[in-house]
């Protein structure tokens, strides 16, 4: 299955003052393309371009650096667009959403301080998650393009920490980008979404 660059699911425009029109061009045309070029032409090579691209991610971790790199970036970031909408974060949830992180998580001011420290205590490049593992939400980070799907999770809400997503607009400022994310860009419909598709 051929990787392809989706469309933004907003104008450039629609993420500012939290998140620019710059910053959205050279992230998705420039940052993401690469991702899918690059992984449409080490999938072919790996003989894996027939497959899912979840099952890209999961057989190349660990056998195939160059071709888990791109596709797992990839995947990453075909869900961070739809992560966020304009207009959105805060602690407006929805019932069944917030039912979850009260129980699994804490309550959201909890989920929201230790959302922000996993970004925020990400040594370099990388991701901060929330994922659904064995029927229960859990808080994670993870180096470079890995996600929770090659450690037997399901993601339902990632923020890209790399600084190419916060650079332009917050220099090196990385714990406002994400309080920032957390409260004006989450699409939680986006979140239950995935969570309940998760949790089926």
């Amino acid at each position: 299955m051929a990787f392809e660059l989706p469309e933004l699911p907003y104008a450039y425009d629609s993420l500012a003052p939290y998140m620019s029109a710059e910053t959205l061009e050279y992230h998705h045309d420039k940052h993401h393309k690469a991702y899918v070029d690059n992984g449409n032409k080490l999938a072919a090579d790996a003989g894996m371009a027939d497959l899912s691209l979840e099952d890209v991610v999961k057989k190349s971790f660990g056998t195939n650096q160059g071709l888990f790199n791109n596709s797992a970036q990839h995947y990453n970031h075909v869900h961070f667009w739809k992560w966020m909408k304009k207009g959105g974060g805060g602690n407006k949830l929805p019932g069944k959403l917030e039912s979850a992180i009260a129980s699994d998580l804490g309550g959201y001011d909890k989920f929201k301080a230790d959302f922000i420290a996993a970004g925020t205590t990400q040594f370099g490049s990388g991701w901060a998650w929330v994922s659904v593992k064995d029927g229960k939400l859990e808080i994670s980070k993870t180096p470079n393009g890995e996600n929770p799907l090659v450690h037997g999770a399901t993601p339902i809400l990632g923020v890209d920490v790399w600084e190419h997503s916060y650079y332009i607009d917050y220099r090196n400022l990385r714990p406002k980008y994400l309080e920032a994310f957390v409260d004006n860009l989450i699409n939680w419909d986006y979140v239950l979404e995935r969570y309940e598709a998760a949790t089926k």
